[in-house]
C-alpha cells in the first residue's frame, strides 16, 4: 500500500505548488511562472535517481527513439498545461483555476477510450456529464449571463494537456522494461531536463526580461521547483506501483485541499456556487477513474 502514501504526498505537494505559483503569477510573466516549476528541479530528480541505484541492483535502461519521442511529447504537453494553469489563475481566483484544471480526469476517460484502448462504462459517461455541469457552474459566476466561455475553453485545454501528459508518462515508464520505481525516476529526470532546457531557450529568445523577474523572486522559485519535483517524484512513483485509475482517484483529495488553502492562506472568498462546482468536478473525476 506504499502507493497510497506516495499519492497523498503528491496531493499535498501539488496543492502547495499551485498556491505558490498563484502568488508568483502576480509579479512574474506567465512563462516565468511556468519555468519556476522546472528550472531547479532536475538536480533534485538526479539525486533521487542516484539514491535508488545505491539501494538497488536495477540495470541501466536503453533509451529508444520511440521512448525519446514519447518523452518529448509529454514534456511539451506539461509545459503547455502548466502555462494554461497560470492563465486560469488570472481568469478566476485560485480555487476556481485549480478546479477547472481537474477536467484532466474527465478528458483522460475520453482520450483513453479513443486512443489508448480504454473502455468507458455508463458510470464514466455519467461522470463526464457531471463534470460538464461542474465547469458550467464554476464559470457562470453569480449570474447566468456571466458565463465565461474563455475560462471554460482554457480549463478544458489545460485538463486535456495534463491528461495526455499522464497517459504518455505511464507509457514511457513501461517502455524501459526495468523496475518500475527506477523507470519512473528515469522518466521524471528526462521530462524535467527537456522542460527546463526547452522553456529556458524559448524565454531567452522571446522574453529575456523574465529571467530578471525570476532572480528577483529566487526564494519563491526555489520553493516552487523543490515542491514541484517532490510532488512529481510521488506522482510518478505512485503510477509505477499502482494503476493510474486508482492513483488519480485518490488524488482527487487535492480539490478539498485547494479549497482549504484558498480560504485560509490566500484569503480568497469561496462562494456556495464555487464549492458545489468544485465538489462536482471531484465527484465526476472519481466516477471516470473508477469506471
Amino acid at each position: 500500500m506504499s502507493w497510497v502514501l506516495f499519492t497523498l504526498g503528491a496531493v499535498i505537494m501539488q496543492t502547495v505548488r499551485n498556491a505558490l505559483q498563484s502568488k508568483l503569477s502576480s509579479a512574474v510573466n506567465t512563462s516565468g511562472v511556468t519555468l519556476s516549476r522546472f528550472i531547479l528541479a532536475p538536480p533534485i530528480a538526479l539525486v533521487y535517481l542516484l539514491m535508488l541505484y545505491s539501494s538497488s541492483a536495477s540495470q541501466l535502461p536503453q533509451f529508444t527513439g520511440s521512448f525519446i519521442t514519447v518523452i518529448l511529447c509529454a514534456s511539451l504537453l506539461q509545459i503547455a498545461a502548466t502555462s494554461l494553469m497560470v492563465i486560469l489563475f488570472k481568469q478566476k481566483n485560485f480555487a476556481i483555476g485549480a478546479g477547472l484544471a481537474k477536467s484532466e480526469a474527465l478528458v483522460a476517460g475520453v482520450v483513453g477510450m479513443l486512443f489508448f484502448g480504454s473502455y468507458l462504462t455508463p458510470l464514466g459517461w455519467i461522470g463526464i456529464v457531471i463534470g460538464g455541469v461542474a465547469v458550467f457552474v464554476l464559470s457562470s459566476g453569480n449570474r447566468l449571463q456571466g458565463i465565461s466561455l474563455k475560462t471554460m475553453v482554457i480549463g478544458l485545454a489545460c485538463g486535456t494537456c495534463f491528461a495526455l501528459t499522464s497517459l504518455l508518462v505511464r507509457e514511457a515508464i513501461h517502455m524501459l522494461n526495468i523496475q518500475h520505481t527506477v523507470a519512473a525516476a528515469w522518466v521524471l529526470l528526462w521530462v524535467l531536463c527537456v522542460q527546463a532546457v526547452a522553456l529556458s531557450g524559448y524565454i531567452a529568445l522571446t522574453k529575456p526580461f523574465v529571467f530578471k523577474q525570476l532572480v528577483s523572486a529566487k526564494k519563491q522559485v526555489l520553493a516552487i521547483s523543490t515542491v514541484s519535483c517532490l510532488g512529481s517524484i510521488c506522482w510518478f512513483t505512485a503510477m509505477a506501483l499502482q494503476h493510474v485509475a486508482l492513483v488519480k482517484t485518490l488524488g482527487q483529495l487535492e480539490v478539498l485541499l485547494t479549497l482549504v488553502l484558498s480560504h485560509f492562506w490566500l484569503k480568497n472568498a469561496v462562494t456556495k456556487r464555487e464549492i458545489i462546482g468544485l465538489l462536482l468536478i471531484g465527484a465526476a473525476a472519481i466516477m471516470v477513474m473508477w469506471a
